[in-house]
């Protein structure tokens, strides 16, 4: 069996698959507006032709990759066991919109699962990361508001 069949080149297809999937979903929104002139299928559009081109050069490269053998870790050992304590902060992190959303609202809901994202990759600064969540995601909601786009209130805990 020749090294490249080795390779684990399914996973650009799988990219090229899931953007086709976008894609396909992307057709059936609309791509304009008439108020903002964006319309919600563009930016599924944009990232279903990013994933589709992401996974081609992805098969790409790896048809063309000599072969290296894996580089070992910090610690010199050549794998890092599985850690469930990342995996499942990271889990409850992506998972915690569907009960934060509505009530606390999209920036701080954002800022919260950067937090903890970071935290599960191991960042320690847990007042910095979520500074930089906020940041991001009140930059992302007032963008989003600009562009026409309802994310929400942005801070439902204060409405009286």
């Amino acid at each position: 069996m020749t090294s490249w069949l080795r390779r684990p080149w399914w996973v650009g297809v799988a990219i090229i698959a899931m953007g086709s999937v976008w894609l396909y979903g992307a057709s059936t929104l609309s791509q304009s507006s008439s108020i903002s002139g964006v319309g919600p299928g563009i930016f599924v559009t944009l990232i279903g032709v990013a994933l589709i081109v992401c996974g081609v050069v992805l098969v790409f490269q790896m048809s063309r990759a000599v072969n290296v053998p894996a580089a070992p870790t910090e610690d010199g050992a050549e794998k890092t066991p599985f850690q469930a304590v990342p995996f499942v902060t990271a889990l409850v992190a992506v998972a915690s919109p569907m009960w934060l959303m509505t009530s606390v609202g999209f920036p701080l809901t954002a800022a919260l699962i950067f937090a903890a994202v970071t935290r599960a990759f191991g960042s320690r600064r847990i007042l910095f990361d979520l500074a930089v969540g906020a940041l991001l995601s009140s930059t992302s909601w007032f963008v989003f508001r600009w562009l026409g786009v309802e994310l929400g209130s942005f801070l439902p805990l204060l409405r009286v």
